[in-house]
């Protein structure tokens, strides 16, 4: 059992983008966000990294499954071992594959990796299987940080209405209302995901130039966009969709075909604009309009979709910097807090979060024998 009031938890994250395991200390009650600690990192290698590619959009007991999650679990050990002043573990484990609508024949999430075997290589209570109570409940699974960004929100003193951009493989938005008492309130938060953002321009990367991403954007910068390939994308009917509404990393596989005869500079420019025109369509959903929008996500270093979000965004789009929390971090310290709420018995998403019929909390608790 956790001792009352605020405990330092350790929460990691593997991204869809799959660059490596982020682990960061956050000290909370699970309501109330009290301090930050110090961060980590741990890159996947290029080998680590090609088994986890091989193994997206596969299900447990499929082919290469098991290899991937191994890396997981090796990667997470090796990275959270050195936490050694956290009392709780919050460990989401790799994405493979997500179809909480079950259009392959059932609703299901899968995240690589068992927190059992983290539990008892630790030695410490490990929160893991964070989504799949959730999906099972008839929500989306995802997007799972609303609750923690709502938290964020007070911790940074904000007093209107502003969203929370978080770009990885996938883009998803928090938009928050900091003047209610909680995130479970009605009309406190509303989230949902709003399109493919780094995932289609580092395969076009990874495809063309053997790079793992666009450094900085400076490939899109030099290039020109097709709008007709963005007015195309966005016809998409997950765009007709109200939210909440979450997509797997590749349920926009086509993307590389749509730019398949543009230069490698027009294709990465036009993919950047079609990351930053989602962005701008789920606009069309929040309840009020925001303050400003604070990008949080590998994507906010990327300078060309940084200006191609403010480009067609009416308000301040800012690194989330700017309200003094760590853009790099902030969905490892989102597990953290979610780990405390979870042990404390407390939702983690809910009706204007994931879709899910009622307040939920999800994730399994393992603790070492």
């Amino acid at each position: 059992m956790l001792k009352p009031g605020p405990v330092w938890a350790v929460g990691a994250m593997s991204g869809t983008s799959l660059d490596g395991v982020d682990a960061a200390l956050v000290l909370t009650d699970g309501e109330r966000i009290l301090d930050f600690g110090r961060t980590d990192y741990r890159r996947y290698s290029e080998a680590e990294r090609a088994v986890l590619h091989a193994a997206l959009t596969r299900w447990p007991g499929d082919p290469g499954v098991e290899e991937a999650a191994e890396i997981v679990e090796t990667v997470h050990a090796e990275l959270l071992s050195t936490f050694g002043e956290a009392q709780l573990i919050g460990f989401h484990g790799q994405t493979l594959a997500h179809d909480p609508d079950g259009l392959q024949g059932a609703r299901r999430t899968h995240q690589a990796g068992d927190g059992k075997i983290l539990a008892e290589v630790l030695g410490k209570p490990v929160v893991w299987d964070f989504r799949s109570v959730d999906v099972e409940m008839g929500g989306q699974g995802a997007p799972l940080a609303p609750f923690f960004h709502f938290a964020c929100a007070k911790y940074a003193g904000l007093t209107e209405p502003c969203v929370f951009l978080n770009l990885g493989g996938v883009g998803n938005v928090t938009w928050v209302d900091p003047r209610q008492p909680g995130p479970e309130m009605p009309g406190a938060v509303l989230a949902f995901d709003t399109g493919p953002a780094n995932a289609p321009i580092d395969d076009l990367m990874r495809q063309r130039r053997d790079q793992a991403r666009d450094e900085g954007g400076e490939l899109a910068m030099s290039g020109r966009v097709d709008e007709r390939i963005v007015a195309e994308f966005l016809e998409h009917r997950f765009f007709l969709r109200m939210p909440p509404k979450s997509l797997d990393r590749n349920a926009f596989h086509d993307m590389l075909a749509r730019v398949a005869e543009l230069s490698d500079a027009d294709a990465a420019a036009t993919l950047t604009a079609c990351a930053a025109a989602a962005v701008a369509r789920g606009g069309e959903h929040y309840p009020v309009a925001p303050k400003a929008i604070y990008v949080t996500g590998g994507g906010r270093l990327n300078e060309a979709l940084m200006v191609a979000l403010q480009e067609r965004i009416p308000c301040p789009v800012l690194p989330i910097e700017d309200i003094g929390l760590d853009g790099d971090m902030l969905e490892a310290q989102a597990f953290a807090y979610l780990a405390v709420r979870v042990a404390r018995g407390l939702p983690t998403s809910g009706p204007l979060t994931t879709g899910v019929a009622a307040l939920v909390g999800g994730g399994k608790i393992s603790r070492p024998d």
